[in-house]
């Protein structure tokens, strides 16, 4: 019995020896860990960042869709407290939210008018006047020669601008007209000729300016139906010498047919040019007033946006009363940077006639029914208005 403890000894002692040699032998856990190297290390946390990063953007965006989602007839910036559950009560089923979005309102609701402006000098009270009361602020305004403007407005590229009434009458369902804003005249217009090097009654040659509609198939009536004449025609842009170099005679509008005007009354009969004014004309023609150009809106836009149409309609017919009240200083302001003087356009300014009324009504009547029995226009064309 007394030899057990000794072996009981014994065998302890070589538990402890096995365990000793067993912990030598294992590399110790810190040797492991600085054996990894670093950028393994750096990997891993950045892994976990992003991870991190990633579960807190899906947490935010959860949050706004849950901020901007209301129930129908809840107000902003007040929430809807949850239903508290009860033994009974079933989970509410979700209720159908339409999303909400800029995209849905069309981009014609928040920005400016655009409007045409003719670039010449008929248009000038205009102009002055939307300069002067700040109504030219409010729209977004483009300013070019009328058969660029027609095609802009005829386009969708323009909102509301002054279209020649050939291309109105082409395109009147597509449009309505400004009322009582029109460029015209009730005889003689000062700025629309038929400028010859010849007799009239010898034209054989005509050249259009191009960026005339109306008036140069106003020349060709008068030409053809009342004189009689039929001369053949060219398309060329309005430079009064070249033209007369090409054909008998030349058609002009604007500034240009102004100065062919001023240069003839000046030189009175040692003028070299036979110069008609074709407003006088088609007065002595018709015995009515001569329509050139009407204002009018894209019709899709004064559907949507009639409040706008009507502001720039006032906007318009109040700056032109307040210009034709300052007339001599609008006058007085354009001969400085003109070739004309100030009793020339004052003249001018007040020769020209911006009106729409019933007389002006019957002169656009006659023309279009002279128009369409040459194919030029649609027959039967009704003038719509806008705001009415």
């Amino acid at each position: 019995m007394s030899g057990e403890p000794s072996r009981e000894h014994d065998a302890a002692r070589k538990r402890d020896a096995t365990r000793e040699h067993d912990a030598a032998s294992q590399p110790d856990i810190t040797e492991k860990c600085s054996s990894v190297p670093q950028r393994d290390v750096t990997q891993r946390r950045d892994v976990t960042q992003a991870a991190v990063d990633v579960t807190k953007i899906t947490s935010d965006v959860v949050q706004v869709t849950s901020d901007v989602t209301q129930v129908p007839g809840q107000e902003a910036g007040h929430t809807v407290p949850p239903s508290l559950p009860t033994q009974s009560s079933q989970p509410a089923a979700p209720v159908p939210v339409a999303p909400v979005s800029v995209l849905s309102v069309p981009a014609s609701a928040f920005r400016r008018p655009r409007v045409g402006h003719i670039q010449f000098l008929n248009c000038l009270p205009l102009y002055w006047g939307l300069v002067n009361s700040g109504a030219v602020l409010d729209v977004e305004l483009t300013k070019d020669t009328p058969d660029r403007l027609n095609e802009a407005l005829v386009a969708g590229d323009l909102d509301i601008g002054p279209i020649s009434l050939v291309e109105y009458l082409r395109h009147a369902d597509e449009l309505v007209v400004l009322p009582d804003l029109a460029v015209g005249s009730d005889g003689p217009v000062l700025s629309v000729v038929l400028a010859s090097a010849v007799p009239v009654d010898r034209i054989r040659s005509v050249a259009l300016g191009s960026t005339s509609r109306t008036s140069v198939l106003l020349a060709q009536m008068l030409l053809e139906d009342r004189l009689g004449l039929w001369p053949t025609y060219t398309i060329m842009p309005p430079d009064l010498p070249l033209m007369l170099r090409e054909a008998d005679a030349a058609v002009l509008i604007g500034d240009v047919a102004l100065r062919a005007t001023y240069d003839a009354e000046r030189a009175g009969e040692a003028h070299p040019l036979h110069v008609v004014d074709l407003g006088a004309a088609w007065r002595d023609w018709s015995g009515l007033p001569m329509v050139f150009a009407v204002w009018a809106a894209r019709r899709d836009f004064a559907q949507a946006r009639p409040g706008v149409v009507k502001e720039v309609h006032d906007a318009f017919r109040g700056s032109l009363d307040l210009a034709l009240r300052q007339v001599d200083a609008v006058a007085r302001h354009a001969a400085r940077w003109e070739v004309f003087d100030v009793a020339t356009l004052t003249r001018y300014f007040t020769t020209l006639d911006f009106s729409l009324g019933e007389r002006q009504l019957e002169g656009i009547t006659a023309f279009a029914r002279r128009a369409a029995a040459r194919d030029a226009v649609p027959a039967d064309v009704n003038v719509l208005f806008a705001n009415g």
